[in-house]
């Protein structure tokens, strides 16, 4: 059985392209998909532009680095793909 993906790529066989503490900013807007307690689905979490902190690394579907981004302006701390994120100058 073949399992879907959403890239070829496995990012997790090479090491975390942001490390803890690391200031990034977002490539685009991020609505709850429903995963954010205490938001509506499609409610606006993160915009293009907003700065954070990599607090946490995890990893999704054996495949991919999820980020946990404190972004803190907000007070939003949001999960994060790599290619979702740039580091911002500091």
């Amino acid at each position: 059985m073949k399992i879907s993906r959403d890239s070829d790529t496995i990012e997790i066989d090479g090491p975390p392209r942001f490390d803890y503490g690391q200031k990034v900013r977002s490539r685009m807007v991020i609505r709850n998909d429903g995963t954010f307690p205490g938001k509506e689905i499609g409610d606006v979490l993160v915009n293009k532009g907003d700065i954070g902190y990599v607090a946490s690394i995890g990893t999704f579907l054996q495949q991919f680095y999820i980020y946990g981004v404190d972004f803190y302006e907000s007070g939003n701390m949001v999960g994060m793909k790599s290619r979702e994120l740039e580091l911002a100058e500091e």
